[in-house]
């Protein structure tokens, strides 16, 4: 007899689970669902869609091999429930049961959903991270701004990562100076691994391809990890072969080199498949062993236990509306561009193109290509948040929303970023070679060929003045308009209009 269901979802695929540290093999069941709730509440590319799937079945397998009870439901089975709290309640009524142990969801739309279920549910802390809430919002609490960088030094002491006693090594926390180097093509560069999928995989990807065919993006080839197997290979192969130069190129764009030296480790690590700390610590390792330089480890365990631990503290403490926020105002559509329409623009056609393919771009084409783009045209944040989620395999709203709301668009109104990150496109001419064969000219500042970063960012700066010009940090940005001369303030503002109403008119920007 089933005394309590155990739900494990989606981006819960880890055996240290909370929720299955606490159950009991011989009495309890473990519920797993696909569900179409969860599989469409944006349009979700097909390949993220695939690697949850296959990870999930492939994780159901590895659970009864270890003596579980599971529960397991497909899509296309016709038994299936739309939703999570459907599937659950069916299983409880099959098992008559209304006991549910479930681990935090990280969207509040599940949390709220199971806190509403007609079951009880019992709710544990998801302790897959190095800082739990509580102890996030008692480091917050009372502070005037909540800078990332204090924070993650909390998190090297705590976890002792590059640590010498109480000093960090090198005697500096942070080498984000030294990681901002453009990058030249290199043919003998290695690349993320691949995997080619197994049957369990290939299923998956025909559900997938029949169900989802209409969603912006390609399926096929799929060659992502499915299993924790395979995810600790990829670890091990980005730290022996990619983590060298991660530091030196982790901001620069090339358009025939997709990936660079980014490990294409995120979308694991966050469905569960990869640990925080064991990542941090096989690259610890590298550095240790002599192997790679100091920035370069550095800056990859910044991003693990400080960027990603400080966004989720950020997301839970905030609340449900955070990805409804708007400071800025801004309601333009996204523009069709970002779902593949044509664009003039060769730096957002790559990161677009890219994201169609793959399901990945790196954070540099996330922040200042299309994010970048979006804040200055003005776009609907909450649009822009949404395009986010579905079209990356590594996008859950509790890591997503805070680095679109807050840092891409300055929706949050300067929570997470203390200015907003615009720039003209001589950021992305230095960081890229995008430029030197796009149809506009990153060198003009006016007229129909110039760069329309050119022109936007100054008409940005120009409508958000108010919000702005008292910023110490964009003092010397609005210093340098106030000294143009009228005539080419004129024609920058002519410039941003004539590209505003193309992209309002559904034309070619």
């Amino acid at each position: 007899m089933v005394k309590r269901l155990i739900l494990v979802l989606g981006d819960q695929l880890s055996k240290t689970l909370s929720a299955l540290r606490e159950a009991d093999k011989d009495s309890d069941l473990v519920v797993m669902a696909e569900v179409a709730d969860e599989a469409s509440y944006v349009g979700h590319h097909p390949k993220k869609i695939a690697l949850i799937f296959s990870a999930m079945r492939h994780f159901a397998g590895e659970l009864q091999g270890d003596g579980w009870q599971v529960a397991y439901s497909r899509l296309d089975d016709d038994e299936t429930s739309k939703s999570i709290v459907g599937e659950l309640m069916r299983r409880g009524q099959e098992h008559d049961t209304t006991e549910v142990v479930a681990t935090r969801p990280g969207e509040w739309r599940l949390i709220e959903a199971l806190d509403n279920a007609p079951l009880t549910v019992k709710t544990l802390p998801d302790d897959r991270f190095v800082a739990s809430l509580d102890e996030f919002n008692t480091w917050a609490e009372g502070r005037k701004s909540l800078r990332m960088e204090y924070f993650y030094r909390d998190m090297r002491r705590k976890t002792g990562l590059m640590m010498e006693g109480d000093e960090p090594a090198g005697e500096k926390w942070n080498y984000d100076h030294e990681n901002r180097k453009p990058a030249s093509g290199d043919m003998l560069r290695s690349t993320p691994m691949e995997f080619t999928p197994d049957q369990i995989t290939e299923e998956v990807l025909n559900l997938v391809e029949k169900k989802f065919d209409k969603n912006f993006g390609v399926l096929r080839p799929f060659t992502y990890a499915v299993t924790r197997g395979q995810a600790l290979r990829a670890l091990d192969h980005f730290a022996k072969n990619l983590l060298d130069c991660f530091g030196d190129y982790q901001d620069a764009m090339l358009q025939d080199d997709r990936f660079l030296h980014h490990s294409l480790l995120s979308q694991y690590l966050n469905i569960g498949l990869l640990d925080p700390v064991e990542i941090c610590t096989r690259v610890e390792e590298e550095w240790k062993a002599g192997n790679v330089p100091i920035n370069a480890a550095e800056g990859f365990i910044r991003q693990i236990i400080g960027w990603r631990e400080y966004v989720r503290g950020i997301y839970f403490r905030e609340g449900p509306d955070y990805v409804t926020r708007n400071a800025l105002g801004h309601e333009r559509d996204l523009p069709w561009m970002y779902w593949g329409g044509e664009t003039h623009m060769n730096c957002v056609s790559h990161a677009v193109d890219q994201t169609r393919e793959l399901a990945y771009a790196h954070h540099i084409q996330r922040l200042m290509v299309t994010g970048n783009f979006a804040v200055l045209a003005g776009v609907d944040p909450h649009q822009v948040h949404e395009w986010y989620l579905a079209v990356y395999h590594d996008a859950y709203e509790w890591v997503e929303a805070p680095n679109v709301i807050g840092m891409s668009q300055f929706a949050d109104d300067g929570i997470i970023a203390s200015k907003p990150y615009v720039s003209s496109g001589n950021y992305i001419d230095k960081m890229s070679d995008y430029c030197g064969s796009c149809a506009y000219s990153v060198k003009e500042k006016t007229g129909e060929k110039a760069c329309p970063f050119n022109l936007l960012y100054w008409d940005f700066l120009v409508r958000h003045r108010e919000k702005f010009a008292g910023n110490p940090r964009m003092g010397q940005m609005y210093a340098t308009w106030d000294r143009m001369k009228d005539d080419r303030k004129e024609a920058v503002l002519e410039g941003a209009k004539r590209i505003l109403d193309r992209l309002d008119a559904g034309e070619v920007v």
